[in-house]
């Protein structure tokens, strides 16, 4: 459940990122502003049941990952295999981190039963 708010997360970083750049009338920045609360909300509540240090790893990973591909699929970005191989790398890293660092809280529990 924990991981899926920093997915969570990620998606409203997304768009707050998307926002900062795109936005032009009140609508879009108020939406801007909300998400940018959301995101930070969910990040927080989600960084006081896992390690923090991954949790914002992960975030601004699939952040990162996110806003790439809303810049090339809806506005048009240049795609070349630059972008491509450094993204993946990210992805890499970040399903790297998350698979090696272990909850302490879960362990606990794990090793109760």
């Amino acid at each position: 459940m924990w991981w899926f708010l920093v997915v969570v997360a990620a998606m409203f970083e997304v768009g707050w990122a998307t926002g900062l750049k795109y936005a032009d009338n009140g609508l879009t920045w108020t939406l801007t502003v909300v998400a940018i609360v959301v995101s930070f909300g969910t990040l927080i509540i989600a960084s006081t049941r896992l390690p923090a240090a991954t949790v914002y790893a992960v975030f601004v990973g699939l952040g990162t990952l996110g806003t790439v591909a809303v810049d090339i699929i809806f506005f048009g970005a240049a795609v070349n295999v630059g972008v491509i191989l450094f993204v993946l790398l990210l992805l890499v890293g970040v399903l790297g981190l998350k698979s090696v660092t272990s909850n302490k809280k879960q362990q606990k529990e794990a090793d109760m039963l």
